[in-house]
Protein backbone atom coordinates (compact mmCIF):
# COMPACT_ATOMS: atom_id res chain seq x y z
CA UNK A 1 0.00 0.00 0.00
CA UNK A 2 1.37 3.23 -1.05
CA UNK A 3 1.79 6.32 1.60
CA UNK A 4 2.65 10.10 0.20
CA UNK A 5 2.56 11.83 3.06
CA UNK A 6 2.47 11.52 6.90
CA UNK A 7 -0.45 12.96 9.31
CA UNK A 8 1.29 13.01 12.45
CA UNK A 9 3.62 15.74 13.93
CA UNK A 10 5.38 15.98 17.42
CA UNK A 11 2.72 17.85 19.57
CA UNK A 12 3.42 19.31 22.97
CA UNK A 13 3.25 17.15 25.75
CA UNK A 14 3.65 13.96 23.33
CA UNK A 15 5.05 10.99 25.01
CA UNK A 16 6.90 9.32 21.93
CA UNK A 17 10.39 10.31 20.47
CA UNK A 18 10.12 13.38 18.20
CA UNK A 19 12.40 12.30 15.21
CA UNK A 20 9.91 10.12 14.41
CA UNK A 21 7.12 12.78 13.39
CA UNK A 22 7.07 15.28 10.56
CA UNK A 23 6.25 18.42 10.64
CA UNK A 24 3.20 18.54 8.21
CA UNK A 25 0.32 21.20 9.41
CA UNK A 26 -2.23 19.22 10.00
CA UNK A 27 -5.70 19.03 11.79
CA UNK A 28 -5.67 18.77 15.75
CA UNK A 29 -7.45 15.50 15.72
CA UNK A 30 -4.85 13.62 13.26
CA UNK A 31 -2.14 14.86 15.61
CA UNK A 32 -3.38 12.05 18.29
CA UNK A 33 -3.28 8.71 15.84
CA UNK A 34 -0.32 6.70 16.16
CA UNK A 35 3.36 7.50 15.17
CA UNK A 36 3.27 5.30 11.52
CA UNK A 37 -0.19 7.23 10.21
CA UNK A 38 -0.24 8.15 6.86
CA UNK A 39 -2.93 9.09 4.62
CA UNK A 40 -2.20 7.06 1.27
CA UNK A 41 -3.06 8.12 -2.29
CA UNK A 42 -6.62 6.49 -1.80
CA UNK A 43 -6.93 9.41 0.37
CA UNK A 44 -7.68 6.61 3.32
CA UNK A 45 -5.46 6.46 6.84
CA UNK A 46 -2.66 3.84 6.57
CA UNK A 47 -1.56 2.51 10.57
CA UNK A 48 2.11 0.07 10.00
CA UNK A 49 1.86 0.62 6.41
CA UNK A 50 -1.87 -0.77 6.45
CA UNK A 51 -5.07 0.73 4.75
CA UNK A 52 -7.18 0.73 7.51
CA UNK A 53 -10.54 0.13 5.08
CA UNK A 54 -8.53 -2.37 4.02
CA UNK A 55 -8.26 -3.72 7.47
CA UNK A 56 -12.05 -3.44 8.02
CA UNK A 57 -12.69 -5.41 4.81
CA UNK A 58 -10.63 -8.03 5.87
CA UNK A 59 -11.27 -8.20 9.58
CA UNK A 60 -14.37 -6.53 10.01
CA UNK A 61 -15.38 -3.91 12.23
CA UNK A 62 -15.28 -3.09 15.74
CA UNK A 63 -11.76 -3.74 15.08
CA UNK A 64 -9.13 -2.84 17.70
CA UNK A 65 -5.52 -1.79 15.49
CA UNK A 66 -2.58 -1.47 16.77
CA UNK A 67 0.48 -0.01 15.89
CA UNK A 68 4.01 -1.66 16.75
CA UNK A 69 5.80 1.15 16.35
CA UNK A 70 4.34 3.33 18.70
CA UNK A 71 3.91 0.54 20.99
CA UNK A 72 7.63 -0.49 20.60
CA UNK A 73 9.08 3.46 20.94
CA UNK A 74 7.31 3.82 23.71
CA UNK A 75 8.50 1.12 25.78
CA UNK A 76 12.05 2.51 24.77
CA UNK A 77 11.82 5.76 25.71
CA UNK A 78 10.78 4.37 29.54
CA UNK A 79 13.53 1.86 29.81
CA UNK A 80 16.04 4.29 28.03
CA UNK A 81 14.75 7.42 30.19
CA UNK A 82 15.28 5.04 33.67
CA UNK A 83 18.62 4.44 32.53
CA UNK A 84 19.71 7.53 31.73
CA UNK A 85 18.62 9.41 34.78
CA UNK A 86 19.33 6.59 37.51
CA UNK A 87 22.16 5.98 38.57
CA UNK A 88 21.28 2.51 40.08
CA UNK A 89 19.24 -0.25 38.90
CA UNK A 90 16.27 0.08 37.18
CA UNK A 91 13.16 -2.37 35.46
CA UNK A 92 10.07 -0.82 33.65
CA UNK A 93 7.20 -3.11 34.32
CA UNK A 94 4.05 -2.59 31.69
CA UNK A 95 0.74 -2.69 33.74
CA UNK A 96 -0.98 -5.04 31.94
CA UNK A 97 -4.62 -4.61 33.23
CA UNK A 98 -4.44 -2.07 30.41
CA UNK A 99 -4.09 -4.28 27.63
CA UNK A 100 -3.31 -8.05 28.69
CA UNK A 101 -3.02 -10.70 25.79
CA UNK A 102 -0.46 -12.78 24.57
CA UNK A 103 0.81 -10.50 21.52
CA UNK A 104 1.32 -7.74 24.07
CA UNK A 105 3.09 -9.18 26.71
CA UNK A 106 5.41 -10.67 24.26
CA UNK A 107 6.46 -6.94 22.60
CA UNK A 108 7.14 -5.48 25.88
CA UNK A 109 9.07 -8.02 27.12
CA UNK A 110 11.21 -8.12 23.80
CA UNK A 111 11.99 -4.79 24.65
CA UNK A 112 13.20 -5.48 28.46
CA UNK A 113 9.86 -4.54 30.48
CA UNK A 114 8.65 -6.81 33.12
CA UNK A 115 4.71 -7.04 33.79
CA UNK A 116 2.84 -5.76 36.31
CA UNK A 117 -0.36 -8.49 36.68
CA UNK A 118 -3.42 -8.40 39.02
CA UNK A 119 -5.02 -11.53 38.47
CA UNK A 120 -4.16 -15.19 38.11
CA UNK A 121 -5.38 -14.79 34.09
CA UNK A 122 -3.27 -11.97 33.69
CA UNK A 123 -0.26 -13.93 35.26
CA UNK A 124 -0.69 -16.76 33.08
CA UNK A 125 -0.95 -14.86 30.32
CA UNK A 126 2.37 -13.16 30.69
CA UNK A 127 3.51 -17.17 31.44
CA UNK A 128 2.11 -18.24 28.32
CA UNK A 129 3.59 -15.35 26.22
CA UNK A 130 6.99 -16.35 27.39
CA UNK A 131 7.74 -13.68 30.04
CA UNK A 132 10.17 -14.28 32.61
CA UNK A 133 8.95 -15.26 35.86
CA UNK A 134 11.47 -13.42 37.86
CA UNK A 135 10.32 -10.10 35.95
CA UNK A 136 6.24 -10.76 36.69
CA UNK A 137 5.04 -8.64 39.72
CA UNK A 138 1.47 -10.03 40.81
CA UNK A 139 -0.69 -7.05 42.35
CA UNK A 140 -4.37 -7.23 43.61
CA UNK A 141 -6.47 -6.30 46.93
CA UNK A 142 -8.52 -9.58 47.01
CA UNK A 143 -5.96 -12.27 45.31
CA UNK A 144 -7.60 -15.75 45.79
CA UNK A 145 -5.32 -18.72 47.62
CA UNK A 146 -5.29 -19.96 43.92
CA UNK A 147 -3.53 -17.02 42.69
CA UNK A 148 -1.12 -16.65 45.10
CA UNK A 149 -0.03 -20.30 45.08
CA UNK A 150 -0.15 -19.94 41.29
CA UNK A 151 2.12 -16.63 42.08
CA UNK A 152 4.14 -18.63 44.38
CA UNK A 153 4.74 -21.85 42.09
CA UNK A 154 5.87 -19.84 38.81
CA UNK A 155 8.27 -17.62 40.89
CA UNK A 156 7.43 -14.39 40.51
CA UNK A 157 6.99 -11.57 43.13
CA UNK A 158 3.65 -11.13 45.26
CA UNK A 159 2.60 -7.82 46.12
CA UNK A 160 1.12 -7.64 49.53
CA UNK A 161 -1.68 -5.78 50.02
CA UNK A 162 -3.24 -6.59 53.23
CA UNK A 163 -3.12 -8.34 56.48
CA UNK A 164 -5.00 -11.30 55.68
CA UNK A 165 -2.84 -12.00 52.00
CA UNK A 166 0.36 -11.77 54.54
CA UNK A 167 -1.29 -14.05 56.74
CA UNK A 168 -2.47 -16.66 54.22
CA UNK A 169 1.14 -15.95 52.40
CA UNK A 170 2.62 -17.03 55.59
CA UNK A 171 0.56 -20.26 55.18
CA UNK A 172 1.26 -21.13 52.22
CA UNK A 173 5.53 -20.82 52.43
CA UNK A 174 7.53 -23.46 52.16
CA UNK A 175 10.56 -24.48 54.07
CA UNK A 176 12.37 -24.71 50.21
CA UNK A 177 12.16 -21.05 49.21
CA UNK A 178 10.98 -17.79 50.84
CA UNK A 179 8.02 -15.81 49.12
CA UNK A 180 9.36 -13.18 47.15
CA UNK A 181 7.34 -10.13 48.49
CA UNK A 182 6.96 -6.49 48.26
CA UNK A 183 4.32 -4.61 50.36
CA UNK A 184 1.44 -2.25 49.07
CA UNK A 185 1.43 0.62 51.30
CA UNK A 186 -1.08 4.11 50.61
CA UNK A 187 0.74 7.25 50.37
CA UNK A 188 -1.74 9.60 51.23
CA UNK A 189 -1.22 11.45 48.39
CA UNK A 190 -3.97 12.73 46.06
CA UNK A 191 -3.92 13.99 42.50
CA UNK A 192 -6.54 15.65 39.69
CA UNK A 193 -8.04 12.33 38.11
CA UNK A 194 -11.21 10.58 38.31
CA UNK A 195 -12.29 9.60 41.47
CA UNK A 196 -12.44 5.59 40.50
CA UNK A 197 -8.73 6.26 39.40
CA UNK A 198 -7.46 8.08 42.47
CA UNK A 199 -5.88 4.91 44.35
CA UNK A 200 -3.12 6.60 47.03
CA UNK A 201 -5.20 8.55 49.19
CA UNK A 202 -6.32 7.45 52.67
CA UNK A 203 -9.66 7.05 51.65
CA UNK A 204 -8.98 3.97 48.73
CA UNK A 205 -9.33 -0.22 49.15
CA UNK A 206 -5.54 -0.79 48.19
CA UNK A 207 -2.65 -0.78 50.44
CA UNK A 208 -1.78 -0.82 53.90
CA UNK A 209 -2.73 1.91 55.49
CA UNK A 210 0.54 4.37 56.89
CA UNK A 211 -0.25 4.06 60.71
CA UNK A 212 0.40 0.55 60.40
CA UNK A 213 3.90 0.85 59.30
CA UNK A 214 5.47 -0.18 62.34
CA UNK A 215 3.09 -3.42 62.96
CA UNK A 216 3.89 -4.57 59.55
CA UNK A 217 7.59 -4.34 59.53
CA UNK A 218 7.59 -5.90 62.64
CA UNK A 219 5.40 -8.62 61.66
CA UNK A 220 7.24 -8.93 57.93
CA UNK A 221 10.47 -9.03 60.24
CA UNK A 222 9.69 -12.31 62.54
CA UNK A 223 8.61 -14.53 59.13
CA UNK A 224 11.08 -16.66 57.72
CA UNK A 225 8.91 -17.83 54.92
CA UNK A 226 8.69 -14.49 53.53
CA UNK A 227 11.39 -12.42 51.46
CA UNK A 228 10.43 -8.86 51.40
CA UNK A 229 12.34 -7.29 49.13
CA UNK A 230 10.79 -3.51 48.65
CA UNK A 231 7.88 -1.24 48.85
CA UNK A 232 5.47 -0.22 46.57
CA UNK A 233 2.63 2.51 45.89
CA UNK A 234 0.48 4.21 43.29
CA UNK A 235 -1.46 7.40 43.79
CA UNK A 236 -3.63 7.07 40.30
CA UNK A 237 -3.98 7.25 36.70
CA UNK A 238 -4.37 9.79 34.01
CA UNK A 239 -2.17 11.88 35.98
CA UNK A 240 -0.55 15.24 34.37
CA UNK A 241 1.21 17.15 37.76
CA UNK A 242 4.37 15.73 38.31
CA UNK A 243 4.61 17.41 42.05
CA UNK A 244 2.73 14.39 43.34
CA UNK A 245 4.97 11.30 41.90
CA UNK A 246 8.12 13.63 43.53
CA UNK A 247 6.35 14.14 47.10
CA UNK A 248 5.65 10.00 46.31
CA UNK A 249 9.58 9.41 46.07
CA UNK A 250 10.03 11.09 49.24
CA UNK A 251 7.40 9.57 51.19
CA UNK A 252 8.49 6.17 50.14
CA UNK A 253 12.65 6.49 50.78
CA UNK A 254 11.75 7.91 54.46
CA UNK A 255 9.44 4.20 54.43
CA UNK A 256 12.57 2.76 53.21
CA UNK A 257 14.38 4.25 56.58
CA UNK A 258 11.96 3.30 58.81
CA UNK A 259 12.50 -0.17 57.90
CA UNK A 260 15.73 -0.59 58.16
CA UNK A 261 14.71 -0.26 62.13
CA UNK A 262 13.40 -4.05 61.95
CA UNK A 263 17.13 -5.38 59.86
CA UNK A 264 14.15 -5.44 56.98
CA UNK A 265 17.25 -5.08 53.90
CA UNK A 266 14.56 -3.70 51.70
CA UNK A 267 16.48 -3.59 47.68
CA UNK A 268 13.37 -2.92 45.90
CA UNK A 269 10.94 0.36 45.38
CA UNK A 270 8.39 0.64 42.88
CA UNK A 271 6.91 4.02 42.28
CA UNK A 272 3.79 2.93 40.41
CA UNK A 273 2.85 4.53 37.04
CA UNK A 274 0.04 6.58 35.86
CA UNK A 275 0.91 8.84 33.76
CA UNK A 276 -1.43 10.49 31.46
CA UNK A 277 -1.76 10.97 27.47
CA UNK A 278 -3.27 13.17 24.89
CA UNK A 279 -6.77 11.95 24.51
CA UNK A 280 -7.55 15.58 23.25
CA UNK A 281 -5.84 18.48 22.02
CA UNK A 282 -5.74 20.39 24.88
CA UNK A 283 -4.90 17.63 27.13
CA UNK A 284 -0.75 18.41 27.87
CA UNK A 285 0.53 15.71 30.40
CA UNK A 286 4.76 15.33 31.08
CA UNK A 287 6.22 13.69 28.19
CA UNK A 288 7.72 10.32 29.44
CA UNK A 289 11.36 11.58 29.80
CA UNK A 290 10.07 14.18 31.40
CA UNK A 291 8.45 12.21 34.30
CA UNK A 292 11.30 9.52 34.54
CA UNK A 293 13.51 12.71 35.13
CA UNK A 294 12.11 13.68 37.91
CA UNK A 295 11.36 10.89 39.59
CA UNK A 296 14.50 9.42 39.22
CA UNK A 297 15.91 12.30 40.51
CA UNK A 298 13.41 12.71 43.74
CA UNK A 299 14.43 9.24 45.13
CA UNK A 300 18.25 9.42 44.24
CA UNK A 301 17.81 13.29 46.20
CA UNK A 302 15.92 11.32 49.01
CA UNK A 303 18.12 8.50 49.29
CA UNK A 304 21.34 10.97 49.50
CA UNK A 305 19.37 13.12 52.04
CA UNK A 306 18.72 9.72 54.32
CA UNK A 307 22.06 8.18 53.78
CA UNK A 308 20.52 5.20 52.26
CA UNK A 309 21.73 3.00 49.36
CA UNK A 310 20.16 3.60 45.72
CA UNK A 311 17.37 0.83 45.73
CA UNK A 312 16.42 -0.74 42.25
CA UNK A 313 13.85 1.94 40.86
CA UNK A 314 10.74 0.15 39.54
CA UNK A 315 7.83 1.85 37.56
CA UNK A 316 4.71 0.68 36.14
CA UNK A 317 2.89 2.11 33.08
CA UNK A 318 0.32 1.08 31.53
CA UNK A 319 -1.89 3.90 29.86
CA UNK A 320 1.09 5.83 28.24
CA UNK A 321 2.34 2.80 26.74
CA UNK A 322 -0.32 1.43 25.06
CA UNK A 323 -3.17 3.85 24.85
CA UNK A 324 -1.32 6.35 21.70
CA UNK A 325 -0.72 3.09 19.99
CA UNK A 326 -4.01 1.53 19.39
CA UNK A 327 -7.39 2.87 17.06
CA UNK A 328 -10.92 1.33 17.05
CA UNK A 329 -12.46 1.39 13.78
CA UNK A 330 -16.08 1.21 12.85
CA UNK A 331 -18.38 1.32 10.30
CA UNK A 332 -21.16 4.15 10.20
CA UNK A 333 -24.68 3.06 10.06
CA UNK A 334 -27.72 5.39 10.66
CA UNK A 335 -28.05 8.67 11.31
CA UNK A 336 -31.15 10.68 13.22
CA UNK A 337 -31.20 14.69 12.93
CA UNK A 338 -33.12 16.44 15.67
CA UNK A 339 -33.30 19.83 14.23
CA UNK A 340 -32.11 22.74 16.24
CA UNK A 341 -30.81 19.92 18.56
CA UNK A 342 -28.49 17.36 17.60
CA UNK A 343 -27.74 14.82 14.95
CA UNK A 344 -26.60 11.57 16.25
CA UNK A 345 -24.76 9.22 13.90
CA UNK A 346 -24.20 5.29 14.88
CA UNK A 347 -21.61 3.05 14.71
CA UNK A 348 -21.86 -0.49 15.09
CA UNK A 349 -19.96 -0.92 17.91
CA UNK A 350 -20.33 1.42 20.76
CA UNK A 351 -20.00 0.69 25.19
CA UNK A 352 -19.34 -3.15 24.82
CA UNK A 353 -15.96 -2.19 23.31
CA UNK A 354 -15.47 0.99 24.75
CA UNK A 355 -16.71 1.70 28.08
CA UNK A 356 -15.15 4.20 29.32
CA UNK A 357 -17.11 7.07 28.07
CA UNK A 358 -20.32 5.58 29.82
CA UNK A 359 -18.02 5.00 32.79
CA UNK A 360 -16.04 7.53 33.65
CA UNK A 361 -17.33 10.25 31.25
CA UNK A 362 -14.00 10.00 29.18
CA UNK A 363 -13.66 12.06 25.92
CA UNK A 364 -11.93 11.23 22.54
CA UNK A 365 -11.80 12.12 19.46
CA UNK A 366 -12.09 10.65 15.93
CA UNK A 367 -11.35 10.91 12.13
CA UNK A 368 -13.22 9.86 8.81
CA UNK A 369 -10.88 7.03 7.82
CA UNK A 370 -11.61 6.85 3.94
CA UNK A 371 -12.06 10.77 3.21
CA UNK A 372 -8.83 12.18 5.37
CA UNK A 373 -8.47 15.21 3.72
CA UNK A 374 -12.12 16.14 3.61
CA UNK A 375 -12.73 19.00 5.64
CA UNK A 376 -14.38 19.03 8.92
CA UNK A 377 -18.09 20.17 8.14
CA UNK A 378 -20.15 18.26 10.89
CA UNK A 379 -20.94 18.14 14.42
CA UNK A 380 -22.35 15.61 15.35
CA UNK A 381 -23.23 13.14 18.36
CA UNK A 382 -21.50 9.11 17.54
CA UNK A 383 -23.89 6.93 19.32
CA UNK A 384 -23.33 2.91 20.04
CA UNK A 385 -25.47 0.45 19.12
CA UNK A 386 -26.90 -0.70 22.24
CA UNK A 387 -29.85 -0.85 23.84
CA UNK A 388 -29.03 1.93 26.35
CA UNK A 389 -29.62 5.80 26.42
CA UNK A 390 -25.90 6.52 27.53
CA UNK A 391 -24.56 4.74 24.72
CA UNK A 392 -22.70 7.61 23.25
CA UNK A 393 -19.11 7.29 22.41
CA UNK A 394 -17.99 11.08 21.11
CA UNK A 395 -20.57 13.99 22.35
CA UNK A 396 -20.34 17.02 19.55
CA UNK A 397 -17.47 14.86 17.39
CA UNK A 398 -16.30 17.40 14.40
CA UNK A 399 -16.35 15.38 11.20
CA UNK A 400 -16.21 15.14 7.29
CA UNK A 401 -19.64 14.76 6.51
CA UNK A 402 -20.49 11.22 6.91
CA UNK A 403 -22.54 8.62 5.39
CA UNK A 404 -23.89 5.05 5.77
CA UNK A 405 -20.45 2.60 5.29
CA UNK A 406 -17.91 5.20 5.84
CA UNK A 407 -15.37 4.09 8.32
CA UNK A 408 -15.05 6.17 11.52
CA UNK A 409 -11.58 5.64 13.86
CA UNK A 410 -11.46 6.84 17.46
CA UNK A 411 -8.16 7.48 18.51
CA UNK A 412 -6.23 6.43 21.92
CA UNK A 413 -8.18 3.09 22.23
CA UNK A 414 -5.26 0.83 23.78
CA UNK A 415 -5.95 1.23 27.06
CA UNK A 416 -8.72 -0.09 28.93
CA UNK A 417 -10.73 -0.93 25.80
CA UNK A 418 -10.61 -4.50 25.66
CA UNK A 419 -9.58 -5.72 28.61
CA UNK A 420 -12.81 -3.80 29.67
CA UNK A 421 -14.74 -5.04 26.59
CA UNK A 422 -18.20 -7.13 27.48
CA UNK A 423 -20.59 -8.88 25.93
CA UNK A 424 -23.24 -6.97 26.74
CA UNK A 425 -26.47 -7.26 24.32
CA UNK A 426 -24.58 -10.61 23.61
CA UNK A 427 -22.32 -8.37 21.18
CA UNK A 428 -18.95 -10.45 20.09
CA UNK A 429 -16.43 -9.14 21.37
CA UNK A 430 -14.28 -7.18 18.40
CA UNK A 431 -10.76 -8.66 16.88
CA UNK A 432 -7.54 -7.15 17.46
CA UNK A 433 -4.63 -6.75 14.78
CA UNK A 434 -1.37 -5.76 15.19
CA UNK A 435 0.01 -3.97 12.03
CA UNK A 436 3.70 -3.01 11.20
CA UNK A 437 5.62 -2.34 7.75
CA UNK A 438 2.39 -2.82 5.72
CA UNK A 439 1.39 -6.42 7.47
CA UNK A 440 -1.44 -7.18 9.74
CA UNK A 441 -1.36 -9.95 12.38
CA UNK A 442 -4.43 -10.83 14.16
CA UNK A 443 -3.75 -11.30 17.66
CA UNK A 444 -7.37 -11.21 18.83
CA UNK A 445 -10.30 -13.60 17.23
CA UNK A 446 -13.45 -11.68 17.01
CA UNK A 447 -16.16 -13.93 19.02
CA UNK A 448 -18.54 -15.73 17.12
CA UNK A 449 -22.25 -16.42 18.42
CA UNK A 450 -20.99 -19.93 19.48
CA UNK A 451 -18.18 -18.31 21.75
CA UNK A 452 -21.00 -16.05 23.31
CA UNK A 453 -23.12 -18.85 23.97
CA UNK A 454 -19.86 -21.84 24.77
CA UNK A 455 -20.38 -21.45 29.03
CA UNK A 456 -24.36 -21.27 28.89
CA UNK A 457 -25.95 -24.19 30.49
CA UNK A 458 -29.26 -25.36 29.12
CA UNK A 459 -30.94 -28.13 31.92
CA UNK A 460 -31.94 -30.93 30.46
CA UNK A 461 -35.66 -30.21 32.36
CA UNK A 462 -36.28 -26.86 30.43
CA UNK A 463 -35.08 -28.57 26.81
Amino acid sequence: MVSTHPVGVQPSGNQYLPQKRSNTTLSPNQELLPLSARVNRHDSLEIGGCDVTTLVQQFGSPLYILDEETLRTACQQYRDTFKQYYKGESQVLYASKAWNCLAVCAIVASEGLGIDVVSGGELYTALKAGVSPDKIYLHGNNKSRDELVLAIESGCTIVADNWHELHTLVELATNSSAVRLMLRLTPGIECHTHEYIRTGHLDSKFGFDPNDLDQVFAFVSKQPGLNCVGLHAHIGSQIFERQPHRDLGVVMVQWLRDAAKYDLELTELNIGGGLGIRYTESDDPPSIEEWSKAICEVVQQACAAENLPLPKLLCEPGRSLIATACVTAYTIGSAKVIPDIRTYVTIDGGMSDNPRPITYQSVYRAVVANKMSDSVTETVTLAGKHCESGDILIKNAQLAKTEPGDILVVMGTGAYNYSMASNYNRLPRPAAVLVANGEANLILQRETYQDIIRQDCLPERLK
